[in-house]
């Protein structure tokens, strides 16, 4: 028999949907091979259900009449690779996989397109190899459907089996796996690894529909409650202050600047016999310094923006601001207002962007200041106006604000991908990254360094205009601005650190670059764990302001951990991960039976707080429980 006939022969029978279920099995492992199996084996228990899975589908699959099985088994193969492809895509951007609820995100697909660079791999078109080939063969005219004849008793008592088979196993194993979808956990990884992917996303789907009934917390009075019994606890165990400067700054102007994508690595760090932040460096040696700040989530700009300004947790992807912007909150903005303060927020892009004018439009600005009200908008970097001249128009209008006033300003120069298009003046990147010339990294670089010369240029243009000596600035960076594991970040951190480990990776990606200047305090170096929701209510501790909801507690005081949206912890000693405890130190995962009774007892009330918080942070935002 010929080759085509063969082929034809296959296209046309069981066999075709038992080789699309092979594909798809492959498909799936590759995808496990790329994100959660990065550093981690995969378990038996996921391996299992996956196969489950597969041949569930297979079963149903064969009962179809033959043209419909060939269009439904493709259709399917097309589907599912599409999936697997969009969550390997998007698990490298975020470390995370993607949900049905952050469909409000494709409004920004323009912008968001930007990091493909970043995400895309040669090998993600192992996903569609095989649809290539199908093409192939169709256009070849080498498969065509074939008319089949009337099925016999035999074969429709085997399709019968085969049915029954398919729901049985689904029954038995398949409706566990997608129960499991559903545990309440904010931790995707773990999601999988106890349902698959297959049963996470159709627990996604069931989830998004009922979300409202996921919370633990369906009203106020009961959220409130749980509130302040959390609150107080954290106030009795570490209300002491390292320092007791409260009202340090009543009455005195505040200044916060968000750097994007501004990791803490880069930090104090030179390339080729340069600092690659020389601007940065210098204002944290002379103001306070925090070596531990971590992001809130693995997350966006918007994410950042935030947590600051609420001092509670994110939801998913940038969904704070493009689906629950409606909602009430007692902002950084409004605590300010009560003492009189001048208000703005400052962002060198258009209203539109990530729902900035409608989010900022709801809180208690004096004054919103987007784009298109900067009159010079004559160099811009990716489609943000430049930092250079975001700054430097900032500082002319904080000087005709009446005192003290509150400006948030957010820089965007250093955003993904890095390329610093439309820069006019290329010497203002001042490093020579060698190796990494035209890398992702090496860009990324180079990107960092130019936004540390424009953060020179407002440090300069303060004192110039005589707002520095007494103003506070807070500056930090806003998320992660690398994959995890990039393999020229990994090169340039183990040159310094041969012995890093993987939580050592782990703890990079979430920690950003954190300076805060007090007037008339001189260098302190903190080293705790701090993140985005204590700054909130630090300003209120450090001027006097009445803070009456905030899920952090001040940079001051002597909280010794904080929490990521995904149900990672961070300690001074510890680091909680996918139901693990790990020693920072060596690395290593902790072994409950040889740890002592208090150690034992620290981690679990570490667990219980950080549930605690993310139930009560997600309560809030779902049903708007601050209004």
């Amino acid at each position: 028999m010929a080759k085509k006939e063969v082929i034809n022969k296959v296209f046309n029978s069981i066999w075709f949907v038992i080789l699309i279920g092979g594909l798809l099995l492959g498909k799936t492992f590759l995808f496990y091979h790329n994100t959660i199996a990065i550093n981690e084996p995969i378990e038996i228990e996921t391996i299992v259900g996956t196969v489950c899975f597969i041949i569930v589908l297979v079963c149903f699959l064969s009962i179809l009449p033959n043209r419909i099985r060939i269009i439904t088994s493709i259709v399917i193969d097309f589907s599912v690779s599409l999936l697997l492809f969009a969550d390997h895509v998007y698990y490298i951007f975020s470390n995370s996989v993607i949900s049905v609820a952050q469909i409000t995100n494709l409004q920004y697909g323009e912008e968001i397109a930007g990091t493909l660079p970043m995400v895309m791999q040669v090998k993600q078109i192992l996903y569609f190899l095989d649809m290539i080939v199908f093409v192939g063969l169709g256009l070849g005219k080498i498969i065509k459907w074939e008319k089949k004849e009337k099925a016999t008793t035999r074969q429709l008592v085997g399709k019968v089996i085969t049915g029954m088979a398919g729901i049985l196993i689904l029954a038995i194993v398949g409706v566990n796996y997608i129960e499991k979808g559903k545990l309440k956990s904010y931790n995707k990884d773990l999601q999988i690894r106890e349902a698959t992917i297959f049963g996470y996303h159709i627990a996604d789907f069931t989830n998004s529909l009922t979300i409202k009934q996921q919370t633990e917390y369906k009203n106020q009075d009961s959220m409130l409650q749980d509130y302040h019994e959390l609150k107080e606890k954290y106030d009795t165990k570490y209300g002491q202050q390292m320092y007791p400067i409260q009202g340090r700054l009543e009455d005195k102007s505040v200044i916060i600047v968000q750097l994007e994508s501004v990791q803490e690595f880069v930090v104090n760090q030179e390339i080729n016999g340069k600092q690659i932040t020389p601007n940065l460096n210098q204002f944290l040696s002379e103001n306070i310094e925090f070596t531990n700040m971590h992001m809130q989530s693995y997350s966006t700009t918007a994410d950042s923006e935030h947590s600051t300004i609420t001092s509670i947790y994110p939801m998913e992807n940038g969904m704070s601001f493009s689906k629950y912007y409606t909602n009430t909150y007692d902002d950084l903005f409004k605590i300010f207002n009560q003492k009189n303060y001048h208000t703005s927020y400052m962002h060198g892009n258009y209203p539109y962007f990530w729902n900035r004018g409608n989010v900022y439009g709801r809180f208690h600005l004096n004054e919103l200041v987007l784009k298109e009200q900067f009159e010079d908008l004559s160099e811009n970097i990716n489609g943000d106006l430049s930092d250079e001249l975001l700054y430097r128009q900032a500082v002319q209008k904080w000087k005709t604000y009446e005192r003290p006033f509150l400006s948030y300003i957010v820089a965007a120069s250093s955003h993904t991908p890095y390329t610093l298009e439309g820069l006019q003046d290329k010497s203002k990147v001042s490093i020579d990254v060698g190796k990494y010339k035209d890398t992702y990294f090496g860009n990324y670089l180079e990107a960092m360094n130019y936004a540390d010369y424009a953060f020179g240029v407002l440090i300069q243009d303060l004192k110039e205009a005589g707002l520095y000596d007494d103003t506070a600035i807070l500056v930090f960076g806003d998320h992660d601005g690398l994959n995890m594991y990039n393999e020229e970040l990994i090169d340039f951190l183990t040159y310094t650190n041969p012995h890093m480990t993987d939580i050592d990776l782990k703890l990079n990606y979430t920690r950003v670059a954190c300076g805060f200047k007090i007037p008339d305090m001189k260098h302190i170096k903190i080293e705790k764990p701090t993140n985005k929701l204590d700054i909130k209510p630090t300003l209120a501790y450090l001027c006097n302001l009445e803070d009456t909801f905030s899920l952090g507690t001040n940079f001051f005081a002597n909280k010794d951990f904080v929490c990521l949206n995904n149900e990672r912890i961070i300690t001074s000693r510890y680091y909680y991960y996918d139901e693990e405890w790990y020693d920072r130190k060596t690395g290593d995962i902790l072994n409950g039976e040889e740890l002592d009774e208090a150690t034992r007892k620290l981690l679990e009330e570490y667990y219980q707080d950080m549930k605690k918080e993310l139930d009560i942070s997600n309560s809030v935002t779902i049903h708007n429980l601050l209004k």
